[in-house]
């Protein structure tokens, strides 16, 4: 158990103190009530639906020996640290509680709408290659020298506290990088604050989380926030790359390199298909396996190979080149071999083969520039039809249903709308709003588009669709392993679903078809 003083955490720290700290031992950081244990600090967050300050005595009973709280005259018998802002306050000295384990990494940041888990494993990989002792924390799992930890549910950063312990855990394996998928919800809610980026990238910005931000352009400064940090790191004594990554044929270019190039001792590279970049890709083939093209780096070529399906995997593999190449002097060589050694990532067009005469994927695509370009790859692979299953969150961006809806009616044959974590939204009503941008696009209910409201349905029907030698997309979910309906999540996994519906169809033994509560006889009955 890691010890420390409590006057410690607040050493030379970037927010102001509102009172005196005071002294205690300190064995834990924890900000969720439930999980507090005898020495902790607690920090007591407040959000739109939650108020941690209302837990503080609780905490204190089970043993918190000191409190940080943003309310005055607050008395709970142990010390009290008041602050302007815990959430602000929670990642620096989680930071300090582990040693500040980013001064001790070469940290590499990647954010972005669509494409950050594939560019973060194509680092990573690369890094690994280079024979440098790199470890990854994504929104699908946190590598740490032979540990790979699960980081949650549903996509998004990991809390500043287990941020922080995955960084110390690399430090104590003797790692020297790290990189690390930062998301916009991350930043707003600074979990990923005093990690200390040395070399931030960026894949796209696009329509989504506007629900969370209220705007694009509040969507692009919370992204814009790993820019800004790469002034802010300290100076290390191996040097400070102090590196952006900018994709040229992104809209979000000219707002990010105007923020870089106002950023003292931070050097811009761009990647991208425009001879202009830095590293931009020629005589790109494709087949169903992968893609090989030219990598046109600093004036120089170089043939590459990737086991990664899609166009818009070009743009991920040139931005993991330019950070690692362009910004961290790996060797082309061994980027090269990084680069080819990844084969796949769980979820991203995921091939399911069973023995049928047609191709099955599961993406991730949750966002209408995902979609758009998942169901144009999936177009380039087949004179055949093209059939797609997907959903939209609920209490999540409602412009979004209507958006991939019509993008499915114009670049699928057949579509069929189903759940995807509708949470405590009426389902039929999603469906509904999917519904109507279909037609709107001219989709015909019936004919080119279907609503059936249960997935693991949905997964049979567009199986059922297919002749020999369409494609087959479950769209939405990817890797993820649960679906929400009100507040339960219950155990879902698309490749699971998708495995059920090819062995009925095919009649061989398979895994039975995962439980949605969309299954009874009512909503069945509903979808017919």
């Amino acid at each position: 158990m890691k010890e420390c003083y409590l006057s410690g955490l607040f050493v030379d720290v970037p927010f102001e103190v509102l009172s005196s700290v005071g002294e205690a031992r300190i064995t834990a950081i924890i900000s969720d009530s439930r999980r507090v244990v005898p020495g902790c600090l607690f920090v007591a967050l407040r959000g739109s639906s939650y108020d941690g300050h209302r837990y503080i005595t609780e905490a204190v009973q089970k043993g918190a020996a000191a409190v940080v709280g943003m309310d005055a005259d607050v008395f709970p018998g142990v010390p009290y640290i008041q602050v302007r802002d815990t959430r602000i306050v929670l990642p620096h000295i989680a930071a300090a509680y582990y040693g500040h384990p980013g001064r001790r990494l070469t940290m590499i940041g990647v954010t972005g709408t669509d494409g950050k888990t594939t560019t973060t494993n194509l680092i990573f990989q690369i890094l690994q290659a280079a024979g440098l002792k790199t470890g990854m924390i994504s929104t699908v799992n946190a590598v740490i020298g032979e540990q790979v930890l699960d980081t949650g549910f549903h996509v998004t950063t990991p809390e500043p506290i287990d941020v922080q312990r995955y960084l110390a855990m690399m430090v104590e394996d003797r790692l020297t990088h790290a990189v690390l998928e930062t998301t916009s919800h991350g930043w707003a809610q600074h979990r990923v604050d005093g990690c200390e980026f040395d070399v931030a990238v960026v894949t796209n910005i696009t329509h989504e989380h506007l629900d969370e931000h209220g705007s694009l352009e509040n969507y692009r400064r919370a992204k814009a926030r790993l820019f800004h940090s790469l002034a802010e790191t300290r100076k290390k004594s191996w040097g400070n790359p102090r590196t952006a990554i900018l994709n040229r044929e992104d809209s979000s270019y000219g707002f990010l390199k105007d923020i870089c190039d106002s950023l003292p001792g931070v050097r811009i590279l761009e990647y991208g298909m425009s001879s202009d970049a830095w590293a931009s890709a020629r005589q790109v083939k494709y087949d169903r396996k992968g893609a090989s093209f030219t990598l046109v780096y600093g004036g120089e070529e170089m043939l590459v190979s990737a086991g990664l399906v899609g166009a818009y995997n070009i743009s991920n593999i040139l931005a993991a080149y330019t950070a690692t190449v362009g910004a961290l002097g790996v060797s082309p060589e061994a980027a090269r071999k990084g680069i080819a050694a990844l084969e796949g990532i769980p979820g991203r067009m995921e091939a399911i083969d069973m023995g049928q005469d047609f191709l099955v994927y599961v993406d991730f695509a949750h966002t209408p520039n995902a979609l758009r370009r998942t169901l144009e790859t999936a177009r380039e692979m087949t004179e055949g039809k093209v059939i797609v299953t997907f959903g939209a969150a609920g209490l999540r961006d409602r412009q979004k249903r209507r958006m991939m809806a019509e993008c499915a009616v114009g670049l699928a044959d057949q579509a069929v709308f189903t759940a995807e974590d509708p949470r405590s939204e009426s389902l039929e009503a999603i469906l509904e709003e999917m519904a109507h941008g279909a037609e709107l696009k001219g989709g015909v209910e019936g004919k080119s588009f279907w609503r059936v409201p249960d997935r693991g349905d949905a997964i049979r029907k567009v199986v059922s669709l297919a002749q020999p030698g369409d494609i087959v997309l479950a769209c939405g979910k990817g890797h993820e392993q649960s679906m929400c309906f009100g507040t339960v999540e219950y155990a879902w996994d698309d490749r699971v679903a998708i495995r059920a519906a090819l062995a009925e169809y095919l009649g061989i033994p398979g895994p039975e078809m995962p439980y949605l509560p969309t299954q009874d006889s009512f909503n069945r009955a509903n979808s017919d």
